[in-house]
């Protein structure tokens, strides 16, 4: 009897211990990872229009802040709209912090795999913590912008590096990250503003929030559980010749059923599984076959930031006890917890009709748009109710998308997949800031 077989017969079951212990390390680390990636992007909406403002008043005045909000306080401006309007609309904040993104993820996976991993990862945090101290130390408006860019490239970059990592583990981490980065969007507008209003200047808090980057670093650093043969410091090109090896340590990190389909896929001919990196034409192949993925989480994604930066700021209700700033802050609050709750999901159910969730928030969209062209909603209570709603559809579409490419991609072609797909939520946030202008200016003129 050979070693492994010695060990599987272990009746002390040591191997089972250690595999789940592993796949819980690497849960935990992945649902880390997601919250650190989109923390920074949450919070420099918030802060970096706090010292805007500050800037561009001249005084050290600090408002509480929402997320991907701005002040209401100074109520209408113009005193001629039936609507309580900004003169800006929120859009604007909105598509500073997703340009950068959207670009990145249009042409990083066309050539990401030429950097490895951990430099991949070091980058991100570099920038990350970057955008906090430019923010935080921001003396001109052209400071704190380029603040919010590097954090938006840092969470475009990672976004698409992580999303790609999990196909060296157990599915189940995509249940982790997603979890993650639905909990950065609760814990950013929460601690925040709990540490603003608790005294602290955004400057200060900021500053604080560097251990964000810090905890990226040992999450992947040393909380993952990477196969040995994992492509830390080399890139897929230096890879190629252990293509192999490496294919056997994915297989041991997987779960019954996902064995059971490689076991199946090895069946197929000894050419079409070709090792290497993928052509142009190998990847333009996958990014067609991706269309049926990108196009409703896309729709998805336009529709609930069309409702969260051209609506909500809208739907202002004077006699409720709520200020204007407060209640779009509880609209933003509520969704990002619905966002949370089904982003943690996929352990509990799985949803395949992504059409569905797309055509369910277009509903919410089109039903919100009417009700502030006409007013006709009684209370903001009711519309507490549709944004968490709204977050829960989100969130749905968002875990599930990435769940199916992972399942139904052939093993070459995964990686590559998981970060081409990973365009589809900021092409939708992109087209809704830009839809959000004109009808921003079309209401406050009324």
């Amino acid at each position: 009897m050979d070693q492994a077989d010695s060990v599987n017969a272990d009746p002390v079951r040591g191997v089972d211990t250690e595999d789940r212990r592993s796949r819980l390390r690497n849960w935990t680390g992945f649902w880390l990872l997601g919250l650190c990636n989109n923390f920074a992007y949450v919070v420099m909406l918030s802060a970096a229009h706090d010292i805007l403002s500050k800037q561009g008043a001249g005084n050290s005045t600090v408002h509480s802040p929402t997320t991907a909000s701005l002040d209401f306080e100074g109520g209408n401006s113009s005193n001629s709209s039936r609507y309580d309007c900004n003169p800006v609309s929120t859009a604007v904040v909105l598509l500073a912090d997703i340009l950068p993104t959207l670009l990145i993820k249009l042409t990083a996976p066309f050539f990401i795999h030429k950097l490895p991993y951990g430099f991949r990862v070091l980058f991100c945090v570099s920038m990350a913590a970057a955008s906090f101290l430019l923010v935080s130390f921001s003396s001109a408006v052209w400071m704190s912008i380029l603040g919010v860019i590097f954090a938006s490239v840092s969470s475009g970059l990672g976004e698409l590096s992580f999303l790609a990592l999990t196909v060296f583990f157990n599915r189940q981490v995509l249940g982790g990250w997603g979890s993650g980065t639905g909990g950065a969007g609760v814990a950013g507008a929460f601690l925040y503003s709990g540490l603003t209003q608790a005294g602290l200047s955004p400057r200060i808090t900021l500053l604080i929030m560097l251990v964000v980057p810090c905890a990226m670093l040992i999450s992947y650093f040393l909380l993952l559980v990477f196969p040995p043969s994992f492509p830390q410091w080399r890139s897929e090109v230096q890879e190629a010749g252990h293509a192999g090896g490496s294919s056997e340590e994915r297989q041991r990190l997987m779960d019954d059923s996902d064995l059971e389909e490689a076991e199946e896929r090895d069946k197929a001919p000894q050419e079409d599984r070709a090792s290497g990196p993928l052509t142009l034409s190998e990847k333009l192949h996958v990014i067609r076959g991706l269309v049926r993925f990108v196009l409703p989480l896309g729709l998805v994604y336009f529709a609930e930031y069309f409702i969260n930066q051209g609506l909500l700021e809208l739907l202002y209700f004077p006699n409720f006890y709520l200020s204007h700033q407060e209640q779009y802050r509880w609209y933003q609050t509520l969704y990002q917890v619905g966002v949370f709750a089904s982003r943690s999901s996929l352990c509990c159910v799985k949803i395949k009709k992504l059409w569905g969730l797309a055509l369910l928030q277009v509903v919410n969209a089109v039903f919100l748009l009417i009700s502030v062209r006409y007013q006709f909603l009684p209370s903001a209570w009711l519309v507490f109710a549709i944004v968490l709603y709204e977050g829960l559809l989100g969130g749905a579409a968002y875990v599930n998308t990435f769940y199916f490419i992972s399942k139904e991609t052939e093993d070459r072609q995964r990686e590559f997949a998981m970060a081409a797909a990973s365009v589809g939520d900021s092409l939708g946030i992109a087209l809704s800031g830009l839809t959000a202008f004109p009808v921003h200016k079309y209401f406050c003129s009324l």
